[in-house]
């Protein structure tokens, strides 16, 4: 299917999948109220990012959804792909975040949500990048973890100075750890809360998703990221392996955030993988609706990632009862 000429990526994708269109138009229609004092809280109704490094190719969009595109509502959700280094020794996040639905600064805290994970894992690239490297499962998971949690400790402590409650003052995040040297195929996620983790192998959607809790985390005590400098033991890997485990980790004493437990998996990329991260908005039409995960297994299955414009056509394939912002981040393995 990879290399079929009569099926090229760059042909037309249908607009919609399923017996019926979309209850609401899929353009854009109306632009959210602004206050002209607050405009730097604007937020675009999409965004495009791409990149290339090594093995991999980065294409990502987020979008507002029909039902937020008809009232003039923000997108909720986040996107930030940022590197961190130079040469081999860079690395890449991206970060999906979506807020509470209804909830006032919804967008904000997302995008916060993004920038103080991004900051801590700037912070901290180096120690990182060793541990992808050598697949030190055990560390990554934990200082993540850590990390993760301390974003969750500030978005508390907003709540607090704000008076409102934990669970109107939060988000989802999602993110993949990519690294630049292409002799290292390991790809790590890890997050909080809704949405999807997906692989497109062989022309067939492999759900991903990690289960989350403490039986993610394995082995015995780790520091945190920027907390000191643990001893590692890397292990051997094949090329096809999952990452072993590294020195384990006992989960951080931090309160569990409202979105429901850490959720990480690390794992080695083969050649003509699609990775596919996703905010609940891609990830539930995905699930529940056979047509449009067929559709997308049949653009995505190529030898090369598409062009952005073509990313985002595919990505925003409509579904009858599906009107969420979407935001998803692909990853071509060549």
């Amino acid at each position: 299917m990879r290399d079929d000429p009569a099926r090229p990526w760059r042909a037309a994708a249908a607009s919609y999948v399923g017996d019926e269109p979309p209850t609401y138009e899929t353009e854009p229609t109306t632009l959210p109220l602004t206050d002209p004092e607050e405009l730097r809280e604007v937020v675009p109704d999409t965004v495009l990012e791409g990149a290339r490094y090594g093995t991999l190719t980065l294409r990502a969009a987020s979008l507002r959804g029909d039902v937020a595109r008809y009232r003039g509502e923000p997108r909720r959700d986040a996107l930030l792909a940022v590197r961190f280094g130079t040469g081999d020794s860079a690395l890449l996040l991206v970060a999906v975040a979506s807020g509470q639905r209804a909830a006032p600064g919804a967008h904000r805290v997302a995008r916060e949500l993004c920038e103080w994970v991004a900051g801590a894992v700037g912070r901290n690239q180096a120690r990182l990048t060793e541990d992808l490297h050598t697949a030190n499962r055990g560390a990554l998971s934990s200082g993540l973890h850590r990390l993760t949690d301390r974003a969750y400790g500030r978005l508390r402590a907003g709540a607090t100075v704000r008076g409102l409650a934990p669970a109107d003052h939060t988000a989802s995040v999602r993110c993949l750890l990519l690294p630049a040297h292409p002799a290292c195929r390991t790809r790590v996620f890890f997050g909080v809360g809704d949405g999807g983790l997906f692989r497109l192998r062989d022309g067939v959607w492999q759900d991903l998703e990690p289960a989350g809790g403490e039986r993610d985390t394995v082995g015995g005590p780790v520091l945190g990221y920027g907390s000191g400098r643990p001893s590692a033991q890397p292990s051997a890997q094949s090329s096809d392996q999952e990452p072993g485990p590294g020195p384990g980790a006992t989960s951080p004493p931090e309160a569990e955030p409202v979105h429901g437990p850490f959720r990480f998996r690390a794992s080695v990329a083969r050649p003509g993988d699609t990775l596919l991260l996703c905010s609940a908005g891609l990830a539930e039409p995905l699930r529940g609706e056979a047509a449009l995960a067929d559709r997308l297994a049949e653009r995505w299955d190529t030898a090369e990632a598409p062009g952005l414009a073509a990313f985002l056509t595919d990505a925003q394939t409509g579904v009858k009862g599906y009107a969420d912002d979407r935001t998803a981040a692909a990853v071509w393995e060549a």
